[in-house]
């Protein structure tokens, strides 16, 4: 039996390792919220069989201290009736997340930072959502889960049709 330190260099020829990820979450918030419940300002005539859209964004910047992010997910929800498409509630709201993240390569790290951080912040996110809807005197909403690759992708997207455009 041989004694080698746990220090030792790979062997030659050997692949190297792949550099651990390591993410934290610092600090969560809202930036920004507003509320409106237009069914009690206005009234709405007959029955208010509801009918919610969502639309999300997301943006990432970098912040001052290394290895630190800020990831924001951005929620405007609007509640109409069905029958008449009178507004019920329009509910806007920035979420945002600050990450400490080291190891995940540069090539990686934009869609690291679109898609991973903001699956942790959801969950803090829908819970405030579901709070604030039932606050202002609706049933709560309970969002469904996003698919934050398949959001991903599409902006990806997006954003290849609008060079195509300018381009051309």
């Amino acid at each position: 039996m041989t004694d080698t330190p746990d220090n030792a260099a790979p062997a030659a020829g050997a692949a190297p390792q792949p550099q651990q990820i390591s993410s934290r979450v610092l600090a969560q918030y809202i930036r920004d919220m507003s509320f409106e419940n237009i069914l009690a300002q206005k009234g709405v005539k007959g029955d208010a069989q509801p009918e919610v859209q969502v639309q999300v964004n997301l943006d990432a910047r970098k912040r001052t201290a290394d290895h630190q992010f800020e990831v924001i997910t951005k929620l405007n929800i609007t509640s109409k009736t069905k029958a008449a498409g009178e507004p019920l509630f329009v509910l806007e709201i920035e979420y945002a997340g600050v990450f400490h993240v080291e190891g995940v390569p540069e090539e990686q790290m934009h869609p690291y930072l679109l898609i991973e951080c903001p699956r942790i912040t959801f969950p803090f996110l829908r819970r405030i959502v579901s709070d604030v809807t039932r606050d202002g005197g609706f049933p709560a909403l309970n969002l469904e889960t996003i698919d934050f690759i398949a959001l991903y992708r599409s902006e990806l997207a997006r954003r290849a049709e609008a060079d195509k455009k300018v381009v051309n």
